[in-house]
């Protein structure tokens, strides 16, 4: 098996990780809040990878990353982890994950544009085309026409919807310093660093916002608890280093291409868990976001 393809399959495992802990982040997130499942979901997921790291690496803590690898990563886990994350999960509260997901698939024309400026990889103009009709997908979901005076109209929560996109752009820019900071790094042990920045982070903001009442709570919530922690599994753990082996073995284009299918995953998720009424336009314009995230890494 070539490296290409290690990187393809990390990357089809990454979108099916994310759609199981989309999911089971919202549930939480609307009995105990978005911030206190931040916190606990990284407090979880570092735990996890620490003891695997233990067992295939022999440390806990990443000690043998140089400090180009601290610094990248760091960056990487405040602006991913801690800012992207931070504006995602509560677009889970506004809007669900069904929409934010479909949101985030902007989040591989963002990382485009970041890479032909940052990295100096081209966009041509069926790339130019697929950000077009990714755009498109998403807009025949979001948006619809008002019966009565025939204006298009948003159907979601403006705010939710743009906590969505500044959650796309969080990843957008956390997955650029990852690969300038990861290089031949282990992916696990950089995950650990990039949690360690996010939870530091949190940890800042609970301090300002005086949440730790908040945080009591949560804990007490079993029912809660078991859906933190099977997202933070999914996520922080297994998900976010899927990612980053997806990355290391290819390109920063082809890994969210793939990934970009969470919207149409958690399609059959959201109808089972949460009841919703998903109509065709929607699938469809899912279906239309993803064929344009496609088109645009050919």
């Amino acid at each position: 098996m070539n490296m290409s393809r290690i990187g393809e399959i990390a990357a089809l495992a990454t979108a099916c990780c994310w759609t199981i802990s989309a999911t089971s982040f919202e549930i939480a997130g609307k009995k105990v809040g978005s911030l206190s499942v931040n916190y606990i979901r990284l407090v979880i997921g570092f735990i996890f990878i620490s003891v695997y790291s233990y067992f295939t690496r022999g440390m806990f803590f990443p000690i043998d990353a140089t400090a180009s690898n601290w610094i990248w990563l760091t960056i990487s886990g405040l602006i991913g982890f801690f800012i992207g994350d931070l504006f995602l999960f509560q677009s889970y509260l506004e809007v669900g994950s069904r929409i934010s997901m479909l949101i985030m698939a902007a989040s591989p024309p963002i990382t485009a544009i970041l890479g032909f400026f940052i990295m100096k990889e081209r966009i041509d103009m069926i790339g130019v085309l697929g950000m077009s009709i990714t755009m498109v997908g998403i807009a025949m979901v979001i948006l619809s026409k008002n019966p009565e005076d025939k204006n298009i109209e948003v159907k979601y929560s403006v705010k939710g919807l743009t906590y969505a996109f500044l959650g796309a752009l969080g990843q957008s820019v956390g997955l650029i310093f990852s690969k300038i900071g990861m290089g031949d790094y282990s992916p696990f042990a950089a995950t650990q660093i990039r949690i360690i920045a996010g939870f530091i982070s949190f940890t800042v903001l609970f301090i300002i916002l005086n949440k730790w009442e908040d945080l009591k709570a949560a804990l007490k919530e079993k029912q809660a608890m078991v859906h933190i922690t099977v997202g933070s599994v999914f996520g922080p753990f297994v998900g976010v280093s899927l990612s980053l082996i997806s990355i290391k073995y290819t390109s920063a284009g082809i890994s969210s291409t793939i990934t970009s299918i969470v919207p149409v995953l958690i399609i059959p998720l959201s109808i089972l868990v949460f009841k919703e009424k998903v109509k065709t336009k929607e699938i469809l314009g899912a279906v239309v976001s993803v064929v344009g995230v496609a088109l645009l890494f050919i």
